[in-house]
């Protein structure tokens, strides 16, 4: 159901001062389809004659389990990190400098321990994408760091097929199209890889130049690597019966690089995928140190006798910027243009305010905050405003406006003030449920003054609650479908519903299933005062084990609050009676809804995310009231 790519970049910088020394790079990559090791590593990563001097090692599918997809914690990593230690090449010492894992994807990063002091700046990265943008059943991980005087960063993604997106991390289809099963297996057994790799999507969508642009991938001359039945060399037998695929790949970009192989690995059975790897042979530019402290030298005096003479400045396109209708949760932006129109380089930076920690307001930022600029030279800041849960709550009751003053300072030259002002939309998400229960009419249509009352208004004693936000959302979703609360949405059906919910109620929301379910996490999630208030959250985690003890809890809770509280329970548990058709159960909807009703006012550590799911679990059962 998914694909792996390994990526590599290699920045190397091509002057006079540097000599070129080669050194190789061992890139593998192995979806494990959930399995934990079962035969040696061996075939796979060290079967080159002679011990490469990196390795960078991908995984993907490491733990299929709901506990590494809700908690990230899996024995697994460590099963197959002593897999791969022990199978490192023999002939050589290698060091671990980084492991890094997002859910079921996995990279490892060795070095020959002689090489590993010219390693440095090592910096791990993970990107979810799945349900909310950010869970990590979908994603890559990378590893960047510097080798020498060289840049590398490695990436490891494993991402979901036909699909169709615009990110390159999900803009990938690396299936093989327009011929079927059988044809696509004639050919393999005729050894005719070149003909079956034309019909290959990745390998049209680089000839496009739609993707990868600038990457390089090695000839193909070994057969797909997916789909076989576990344990054999059999092509899928199952129902499915899958069209056999080039799954795995690996690419790279950069100069100087060379590939000695690339190849897959039939010895190994554990996966009803193949391994990959590849070793390639990069020059990597060492610094000439004498004649880089000469030229350092010798360009410091040549700055300092410009800077004596002249001081910095610079032109700005832009004075002010203003924001039309700012929304929740979407993106705004603007360029500021600065152009050095003095006689030497400068160096821009923002910088704080008096009796503020950092250089602007929490919904806006810039990009990049500081820089260089060459005399004559120009360059383009984006400045961007963005509301999310943290920022909306103040915005939404009026105690803050969008406007704030930039300071943009030169270093040894002036400051520059640029006002950022904006209007904001309040809008239902980021809106306690104490006001939220005191509305008659959609929030956007309610002035500013009234909003502001409301926040300071008393507490909410009715037995009813006039949530209509909340009552929409969950109207939509009584027609429920195949993972409802675990695929995500679409952002601008999501920009849609909220739009609706903030404007007035429609008869039906827009958007799909997926979208309407997302945008109820999203709605919980941003509550400044979650369903369960803090206060009560100590008091949850004690009586979880007690079903009464849990109900009493509840029926103590602010009016308001119980209300939804039961609400919320009430039609999870209309959700459950269709669990044959949604693939719902009560421990997928605890782990979900739990994190957001029962949030911790500190950080909250895995005991307590189970205390709070076993909580919940009360009201999700039949008879609960």
């Amino acid at each position: 159901m998914f694909k792996q790519t390994v990526i590599v970049f290699i920045s190397l910088v091509p002057n006079s001062l540097h000599s070129p020394f080669c050194f190789s790079f061992f890139l593998g990559t192995y979806n494990v389809n959930g399995q934990p090791p079962k035969e040696s590593l061996s075939p796979w990563l060290s079967h080159t004659p002679n011990p490469p001097d990196m390795y960078c090692v991908g995984f993907q599918e490491l733990d299929l389990s709901k506990e590494a997809f809700f908690f990230n914690d899996t024995p697994k990593e460590m099963e197959w990190t002593k897999a791969v230690t022990e199978a490192l090449h023999p002939d050589a010492k290698y060091a671990l400098v980084k492991l890094v894992r997002l859910v079921g994807i996995m990279l490892i990063f060795y070095v020959k321990k002689e090489h590993a002091e010219f390693i440095s700046d090592v910096e791990a990265e993970t990107v979810g994408t799945g349900i909310m943008g950010r869970m990590g059943n979908k994603g890559a991980v990378a590893i960047r760091f510097r080798f020498h005087n060289s840049d590398i960063c490695v990436v490891n993604s494993h991402l979901a097929c036909y699909v169709f997106v615009i990110l390159w991390i999900g803009d990938l289809n690396y299936r093989i199209s327009d011929l079927d099963a059988d044809n696509v297996k004639e050919l393999i057994s005729k050894k005719e890889f070149e003909t079956l790799h034309s019909y290959d999507q990745l390998k049209r969508q680089i000839d496009e130049e739609a993707v990868f642009v600038g990457f390089v991938e090695g000839e193909i001359d070994f057969q797909p690597t997916y789909k076989y039945d576990t344990g054999s060399d059999l092509w899928d037998t199952s129902e499915k019966c899958r069209v056999p695929a080039w799954c795995d790949r690996i690419l790279w970009r950069g100069k100087n690089i060379k590939q000695q192989h690339y190849q897959s690995h039939m010895a190994l059975k554990t996966s009803d995928h193949k391994p990959v790897s590849s070793l390639l042979v990069a020059g990597i530019k060492r610094i000439n140190t004498e004649a880089y402290k000469k030229t350092f030298e010798e360009i410091v005096r040549n700055i300092d006798k410009m800077e004596n003479e002249c001081i910095p400045s610079v032109t700005l396109a832009k004075q002010e910027f203003h924001f039309k209708d700012v929304k929740y949760m979407q993106h705004q932006a603007a360029t500021l243009s600065l152009f050095n129109d003095g006689q030497v380089p400068c160096q821009f930076e923002f910088i704080q305010k008096p009796n503020e920690s950092t250089y602007c307001k929490p919904w806006l930022t810039a990009n990049p905050p500081k820089g260089f600029i060459a005399q004559g030279g120009s360059v383009e800041i984006e400045l961007e405003v963005f509301v999310n849960r943290s920022t909306a709550p103040d915005l939404n009751s009026g105690k803050e406006q969008i406007e704030d003053i930039l300071v943009l300072h030169l270093e040894r030259g002036k400051d520059y003030f640029i006002p950022v002002t904006g209007n904001y939309l309040p809008s239902c998400y980021g809106t306690s449920i104490h006001s939220l229960c005191h509305m008659r009419e959609p929030i956007q249509d309610m002035p500013q003054e009234t909003l502001r009352k409301l926040v300071s208004a008393p507490m909410c004693r009715a037995g009813a609650v006039s949530l209509k936000c909340l009552f929409s959302v969950q109207g939509c979703l009584h027609k429920t479908q195949h993972n409802i609360f675990q695929q995500p949405g679409l952002r601008s059906e999501f920009a849609d519903i909220r739009d609706c919910l903030d404007t007035g109620m429609p008869d039906s929301l827009p958007g799909s299933n997926h979208s309407v379910a997302e945008a109820l996490l999203l709605f919980l999630d941003a509550l400044p005062e979650p369903v369960v208030p803090f206060s009560f959250y100590q008091q949850c985690l004690e009586s979880c084990s007690n079903a009464s003890q849990c109900e009493k809890t509840i029926s103590m809770l602010p009016q308001c609050h119980q209300n939804v509280f039961n609400y919320l329970a009430a039609f999870l548990r209309e959700l459950l009676k269709n669990s044959a058709v949604n693939r719902l159960d009560v421990n997928i909807l605890a782990t979900i809804f739990a994190s957001l009703l029962l949030r911790s006012p500190t950080k909250q550590d895995l005991a307590e995310k189970r205390k709070t799911q076993e909580f919940f679990q009360h009201f999700l059962t039949q008879g609960s009231t």
